[in-house]
């Protein structure tokens, strides 16, 4: 178990190396084995949303057992996603929480310039909530990710949780570069 500024560290470094365009994430027969025999030992947890080119193992250099990734559209947050985090936080033991947003979120784009229908109006209306009357598509970006951390941190006693190394942070990945900005 690794307090949440190493992780963070941790995120940080593996995010540098995937710019350079390598990737030491370790997927390896011998590494599922041992997870397979030794369970997950997650450094951080991260929700981030489910669109294709946001692959939070890669961004950060990560391999198996190393992240425990929560993605949904828009990286909103609701009670499947809260108990997934409780789950990584307290069974595990993980003591960072990232909210990884992106640039040119489908779902954030939807929500500023479209009526969605169906099942997606479910998302769209959260991202609505969270960015009100943002049209800057990159501002309301950020402003649906500082949405979800507001929601973890209100609904887990996160201030009870800090004074134990549990911490709750944003982030940015830009998908061109494939930087993470985790100063939003």
């Amino acid at each position: 178990m690794i307090n949440a500024e190493t992780a963070l560290d941790k995120l940080k470094q593996g995010n540098n190396i995937y710019m350079k365009e390598k990737n030491d994430g370790d997927v390896s027969l011998l590494k599922r084995k041992e997870t397979f025999s030794n369970g997950q030992h997650p450094y951080a947890i991260i929700i981030s949303c489910s669109d294709s080119r946001v692959i939070p193992e890669s961004i950060f250099n990560a391999g198996i057992g190393d992240l425990f990734v929560i993605r949904v559209a828009g990286n909103v947050i609701d009670d499947h996603q809260l108990g997934s985090v409780e789950y990584a936080a307290h069974h595990l033991g993980v003591k960072l929480i990232v909210v990884l947003g992106h640039d040119h979120c489908g779902a954030v784009d939807a929500a500023v310039n479209h009526d969605s229908e169906g099942y997606i109006k479910f998302i769209t209306d959260e991202i609505k909530k969270a960015i009100g009357e943002e049209k800057d598509e990159y501002k309301a970006c950020c402003l649906n990710v500082k949405h979800s951390i507001e929601i973890i941190e209100n609904s887990f006693e996160i201030h009870e949780e800090e004074e134990h190394g549990l911490k709750v942070i944003g982030a940015m990945y830009n998908i061109e570069s494939g930087r993470v900005d985790f100063e939003i």
